[in-house]
């Protein structure tokens, strides 16, 4: 019986504005470590998060709040921080708020395919 082979939904990858602030201590990309990025990407959460950056970003960079996520805020941080320590996103410090975007080029040359599994999960109901 041939398998079905299902189409990888496309990366959104936009252009970084000039002027950004500088982002929040992170691994090199040189130090990614896979273990530490599945160790990441096993929670269902944050596997969510990531997912919505590289498909749905409308901006280059977006809050805790775009992702309309029912969680108190010190367990988003706690989210945000392990995928940030990881080195699966950037954050950088806007006044209050931080925001985070994929580092899609760092984790494709370190990991060629991880974010092609990433954008093929789909999300239980």
């Amino acid at each position: 019986m041939p398998s079905a082979k299902r189409a990888v939904p496309a990366v959104r990858v936009l252009p970084e504005p000039p002027d950004l602030p500088a982002p929040l201590p992170e691994p090199a990309a040189a130090d990614l470590r896979l273990e530490t990025v599945f160790g990441a990407l096993s929670d269902p959460l944050r596997l969510f998060i990531v997912r919505r950056l590289l498909l749905e970003s409308e901006e280059f960079d977006h809050p805790c709040g775009w992702f309309g996520l029912d969680r108190p805020k010190s367990s988003l941080t706690h989210h945000f921080k392990a995928l940030r320590e990881a080195g699966l996103i950037r954050q950088r410090q806007y006044g209050l708020e931080r925001r985070s975007h994929v580092r899609v080029a760092d984790l494709d040359a370190r990991f060629p395919g991880l974010l092609d599994l990433v954008t093929a999960w789909t999300p239980p109901a």
